[in-house]
């Protein structure tokens, strides 16, 4: 049977693999499987661990909404074309046109801190410290922030000013801030 298997003009190399590989397919025949079959059985055996069936989740209340009488929330609201006309006509309020900015107008407002004032010749200085660390003295009717805040008067505990800022609807309205004496200890003075 061998010999029909291996024909004549194969290498005596190849004529032995094909030998030993039947040897070793004979040999494993008869093997005992005894040892797998006990590791089988023994993780068979072993104590399943209990699984917590899922919860049981109660469905959402399904919201059905109607609107009945109520506004549409996607329609134009008569106030809202008030206002658009009065934008469209103007307030009168517009930014100052000027040929040159003050060296305050480059900072926002909220990073300007007064940090102290002085009185020269019945005029009151404010020192406004910018977020570079350079200390600016103004006073009132000089701008500061980039929402053309004019600075209406100045205490010794804050200085006020009047921003002219858009209103959303291509108009300008006016808006009152202050920026309030600091600590000096707090900004490094």
């Amino acid at each position: 049977m061998i010999k029909k298997l291996v024909k004549p003009g194969v290498s005596a190399i190849a004529r032995l693999s094909v030998i030993l590989g039947f040897l070793v397919l004979a040999g494993c025949v008869g093997a005992d499987y005894s040892d797998l079959q006990a590791y089988i059985d023994e993780v068979n055996n072993r104590q399943r661990p209990s699984i917590e069936p899922l919860p049981e989740f109660t469905p959402y209340p399904v919201y059905v909404y109607e609107s009945g009488d109520l506004r549409d929330p996607f329609e134009r609201s008569a106030f809202i074309e008030q206002q658009a006309e009065v934008a469209i006509e103007g307030s009168g309020i517009r930014p100052p046109e000027r040929d040159t900015k003050e060296p305050l107008e480059e900072f926002p407002l909220d990073s300007l801190r007064m940090v102290g004032t002085l009185e020269q010749a019945a005029t009151i200085w404010a020192l406004i410290k910018d977020s570079v660390g350079s200390i600016h003295r103004v006073r009132s009717g000089n701008y500061i922030g980039k929402n053309y805040g004019k600075i209406i008067s100045i205490t010794e505990r804050e200085v006020e000013l009047l921003e002219i800022v858009p209103n959303g609807l291509g108009a300008f309205i006016e808006r009152p801030a202050t920026i309030a004496l600091t600590d000096s200890s707090a900004v490094g003075l």
